[in-house]
This record gives C-alpha cells, sequence and structure tokens, in this order.
C-alpha cells in the first residue's frame, strides 16, 4: 500500500469516526425533540427515537401557561441581565489593575481571586442559609445575584486578566500622552480591545447563570421568584412525569441561551485564545 492509498484511508477512517461521535452527541438532541412533540401514550409505548403518531403541540402551551415557564423565565433573566455585566465589568477593573497598574504583590492578589475556583459551592450552602435567613435575603432577587457574582469572579479574573496581559503596555502609554486618565483609558482604549474576551465571559457566564441550581434552590423557595431549572422540578411530579410535558419546557428554556451564543459567537474562539496566553 503506497503512501497515497495510506493517506486516502486514514482520512476516510477519521471522517467514519467524526460521524460516529456526531451521531452520538446528536441522539440527545433528537430524544429531548421527539419527546417535546409526543403524547404520553407515544412516549410510554414507543422508544425514545421513535417519531411520535401526531405531533402534541399542547405540551409547548401546558409549559408556558400551566407550567409558568414565562414567568420562570422572566426571574432568570432579571438575575442574569443585571449579573452578567456587572460581574464582567469588575472582573474587567480587577485585571487592569492587575496588569496594567503597579500593584505590590500582584501575584498575591491574582492567587487571592483564583482561590475562589478552588471552592466547591456546596460548602458554603449551610453559612449562606444562616446569614440570608438573619439577613432577610431568602427569597429575594438580590440574594441570588450577590452569591451569583462572588462565585463567578473567580474565573472572570482569569480570563479577562489573561487577555488583558497580552494588549501591549504602549497603548496604554499612547493614551496617557493623550491626556488620558488610568479611568479614561480603562473604559475608552482597553475595554474595547478586550471585546472578544468579555463577549466570551458573557456566553460562559450567562449560560451559567441561567442554568444554575443549587444556590437558586436553597435560596428561592417563593414559587413566584424560581428561576427556569428550579421551575422546571415543578414539572416532576409525586406519582408521575409527563416527560413530553417536560422535554418542552426545557427546549423552550433553551431558547435565551442559543440567542446569545449566536450573537457573541464570532468572539468566542478569540476570547479563550487570549484567556490561555
Amino acid at each position: 500500500m503506497n503512501a497515497k492509498v495510506k493517506k486516502r484511508v486514514f482520512a476516510i477512517l477519521k471522517y467514519v469516526i467524526l460521524i460516529l461521535l456526531a451521531v452520538i452527541w446528536l441522539i440527545p438532541i433528537f430524544t429531548l425533540v421527539f419527546t417535546a412533540v409526543k403524547s404520553k401514550q407515544d412516549f410510554f409505548t414507543g422508544n425514545l427515537l421513535s417519531l411520535p403518531s401526531h405531533i402534541e403541540w399542547s405540551n409547548f402551551t401546558n409549559a408556558m401557561t400551566k407550567g409558568r415557564m414565562f414567568k420562570y423565565m422572566k426571574n432568570d433573566l432579571i438575575i442574569s441581565i443585571l449579573k452578567v455585566p456587572l460581574g464582567i465589568f469588575l472582573s474587567a477593573m480587577v485585571s487592569f489593575a492587575l496588569t496594567r497598574l503597579h500593584l505590590k504583590n500582584r501575584t498575591g492578589w491574582l492567587v487571592f481571586f483564583l482561590v475562589g475556583m478552588m471552592l466547591p459551592m456546596q460548602i458554603a450552602l449551610v453559612p449562606i442559609s444562616i446569614i440570608y435567613n438573619k439577613l432577610h435575603l431568602i427569597n429575594t432577587y438580590f440574594g441570588l445575584f450577590y452569591v451569583y457574582i462572588g462565585f463567578g469572579i473567580s474565573f472572570m479574573v482569569l480570563v479577562t486578566q489573561g487577555f488583558m496581559k497580552s494588549i501591549p503596555k504602549a497603548i496604554d502609554e499612547a493614551a496617557y500622552i493623550d491626556g488620558a486618565s488610568k479611568w479614561q483609558t480603562f473604559v475608552s482604549v482597553i475595554l474595547p480591545i478586550s471585546k472578544p474576551a468579555l463577549a466570551t465571559l458573557f456566553i460562559t457566564d450567562f449560560l451559567a447563570t441561567w442554568n444554575e441550581y443549587l444556590l437558586a434552590s436553597v435560596i428561592i423557595n417563593d414559587n413566584d421568584l424560581k428561576t427556569v431549572p428550579v421551575g422546571l422540578m415543578t414539572f416532576v411530579g409525586e406519582h408521575g412525569t409527563d416527560y413530553g410535558y417536560l422535554c418542552a419546557g426545557v427546549l423552550v428554556a433553551v431558547i435565551p441561551v442559543m440567542v446569545v451564543y449566536l450573537i457573541f459567537q464570532n468572539y468566542f474562539v478569540e476570547g479563550m485564545a487570549g484567556a490561555v496566553k
């Protein structure tokens, strides 16, 4: 077998493996979509990948009305729209100070922020519950908003400082020569250049905030304030679950995340590459 034939065989095998992996990855998505449009009878009489005998659009209307998905999505959007931009802005200010200003013990400050990534949120559940009960922050947007900022800022600082470190210092010096203050340099020069990293963070942090379940289930008990992951658990009945109804709710809940990703996807790879540097 000559080199040309070997190369062709290797390319065919590579594409076969990639196609198989793609099929394996897509099976859960097809299962979710097929189940969302099935009636109870179709679900329990067929298999997960079987097509429904008829499209059960009522699963979606039930998820939005009886399941109160509009309410849960509104709550999640309020928290995500407030928390994500503020968290990114705070982490950008921290990273600007760590990479552009003359700080003493800069490495120590960076380690201080990154230590938060090593602490699982499970160890904070009991202290958070005790403190929040005393401060009357249970069942409030602010209570959830505050802990999300605290647990999310470590990763944000890691990404933003990695990207800002790659920006030449000569840009700062040129801005100072033109009369810009440090704040003006940060807002008008460094932030626009850091747009790929900030867009990457917006995608990842919006996804993490939108899908967060553990803290939301502990802090929010009021059904009118529940977020999407906690609200979806109300679809699970004590004596049985309508999986078509549940999967329809999941599909609806995915829409805002997909919209955010499609808007910022062009910056995603570039931003993560800068963070690795």
